[in-house]
């Protein structure tokens, strides 16, 4: 059988997210899930990995449910290596589950997908001129993603409620927040689930976008 890697930012396994993706893959192809802070503690992630003033800040989950903030830069090195850990597997395809942007990752042989590159040109075509309100997991990234949507004529508008916090009254309040500045809904982190698609529409009574779900259906057409 095929096989598709998929690096999660977090811990893997990603059972809050995986089923997702494999769902549109359709038993077409095993996913093989790995994890930039496979083996950490969250103590160690705390002490080694936050974020320092002007880094760029991620979020994400571990295993046991807990949620932690990275620092991208402190991070890249690391995902670079599972990228390559990957490769030495065999895997031809390697999906990064992660909407931030990471730039100068390589490869040596695979092909490796990202969202920053795939998600923002076609949630224009598919918004068209129509307004785009943004849901992210963390205040900082209200400022730290505008810069993937520019080049794109967008200019979205943005709202902060984190996918791991389990937080229905947040997610409704970010929701409403939206509902009347925006068309449409994109949730922006691979870590929003379709039962948060459902909360955010009901709320906003508006189109609601899921990053991973989109991922996977395009993604899927590749296996």
């Amino acid at each position: 059988m095929k096989k598709l890697g998929m690096i999660t930012i977090g811990q893997a396994p990603r059972t809050d997210v995986a089923p997702i993706i494999e769902k549109y893959m359709d038993g077409r192809a095993e996913l093989v899930q790995s994890g930039v802070l496979d083996g950490l503690t969250k103590e160690w992630i705390e002490q080694n990995l936050a974020p320092e003033p002007g880094d760029y800040v991620l979020t994400s989950r571990l295993t046991n449910g807990d949620n932690v903030v990275m620092s991208r830069e402190k991070i890249q090195p690391i995902l670079q290596e599972k990228i390559y850990q990957l490769e030495e597997m065999g895997i031809k395809q390697i999906l990064l589950l992660c909407t931030g942007v990471f730039p100068g990752l390589a490869t040596r042989q695979s092909y490796l997908i990202e969202p920053d590159h795939i998600i923002p040109p076609t949630v224009k075509a598919l918004a068209g001129e129509r307004r785009l309100g943004v849901l992210v997991p963390l205040p900082e990234q209200k400022e730290n993603l505008k810069p993937k949507y520019l080049p794109y004529g967008m200019t979205p508008a943005f709202a902060v409620a984190s996918p791991y916090h389990n937080d229905r009254e947040k997610m409704e309040q970010a929701a409403d927040e939206l509902k009347e500045k925006a068309d449409l809904i994109l949730l922006d982190c691979m870590g929003y689930t379709e039962e948060a698609r459902e909360l955010v529409s009901r709320a906003s009574g508006l189109p609601v976008i899921l990053s991973n779900a989109l991922i996977g259906k395009l993604v899927s057409e590749m296996i």
